[in-house]
């Protein structure tokens, strides 16, 4: 399948007061047509600020420093203003966790998605509300008459969840990141909003990244996953390979750690200590001080390596895998 998104030695930083933060610190992955990619990882491991830094959403002090992000094969890092404009809402799509960053409150829903249309085609608005009735349909949301006439406000949170996506995908977008678009729901509209996504990229072809911190998610989700820990990818392959036979420790831990994953009355498997803080990561590998595998050796940087058809940064990935056996 022809990539839609090649992000190769991506690196966001941060210069603050206090210092630098690497928010994003050489992050490599690709995304093919028709793909969901899951990028898994706890609050502060960079993977929101990934999906801002592709879609060109970085404000100072932040800035990309490094790195390529390549879309359909055009260079769009650090592209000017005007040009990522024109690919934001049209050729690639954001969805954010809270709707409301992509519903404006005081407008009803018919004008914001006839605006979001318009924005990019010379259509008539006839045709613009038809098309924006029917994606709503397409998500799922009955009488979409109706619902077009309402205000954000008169929505439920997930009928607000559901337009957002709708949104999303009203102009065809050739990519969609979804920034934790479920986290905020109870668990039957978040079913029902992950079966929508994958329906709604079959049927287009859209290829969609779906960042969250919840692995249970992205089990039942995507073909593919990355799991990012401290500004960088530790871990990447099928999502059977990695959530069936885990080689980093993180990612061992991670699953360790969901009840679902685990014999009744066993005691959870714990991740020792706090993440890092990310203005003084630890030497060598980041997550070297809360690991249970951990080696002298661990006191460099570990490389990406291919091992066993996935992308690894450990120097002791067997080691890691049989100490949770």
């Amino acid at each position: 399948m022809s990539a839609v998104l090649e992000v190769s030695g991506l690196k966001t930083h941060f210069f603050t007061h206090a210092g630098v933060v690497k928010a994003v610190d050489g992050v490599d992955f690709t995304v093919s047509k028709g793909e969901i990619m899951g990028l898994v990882g706890e609050s502060g491991s960079g993977k929101s600020i990934t999906g801002f830094s592709i879609i060109g959403l970085i404000d100072a002090p932040g800035r990309i420093v490094e790195g390529s992000i390549k879309f359909n094969g055009e260079e769009i890092a650090n592209a000017k203003e005007e040009r990522l404009q024109s690919l934001r809402g049209n050729r690639i799509s954001m969805i954010f966790q809270d709707p409301m960053m992509t519903l404006n409150p005081v407008l009803r829903v018919d004008t914001q998605m006839i605006e979001a249309i318009l924005a990019h085609e010379s259509v008539s608005k006839q045709t613009a509300w038809e098309r924006s009735r029917d994606a709503l349909g397409l998500v799922g949301i009955p009488s979409p008459e109706e619902r077009l006439r309402a205000y954000p406000h008169q929505l439920s949170g997930g009928m607000r969840q559901r337009v957002a996506i709708a949104t999303a995908f009203l102009n065809r977008p050739d990519l969609i990141i979804a920034d934790e678009p479920t986290t905020a729901l109870d668990v039957t509209i978040q079913a029902q909003i992950i079966h929508e996504a994958q329906k709604l990229t079959r049927q287009t072809g859209t290829a969609m990244i779906w960042i969250t911190h919840d692995l249970a998610v992205v089990a039942g989700l995507a073909e593919r996953i990355s799991v990012m820990y401290a500004g960088r990818i530790v871990e990447q392959g099928g999502i059977d390979d990695v959530i069936d036979r885990p080689l980093h420790p993180y990612t061992v831990g991670l699953l360790g750690s969901v009840p679902t994953a685990n014999r009744r009355g066993k005691r959870l498997f714990q991740i020792e200590g706090m993440t890092p803080n990310m203005l003084d990561l630890p030497k060598g590998c980041a997550f070297g001080p809360r690991c249970h595998a951990r080696t002298d050796a661990c006191g460099l940087q570990p490389p990406i390596e291919d091992i066993d058809g996935r992308s690894l940064r450990c120097f002791n990935p067997q080691r890691a895998a049989e100490a949770v056996k």
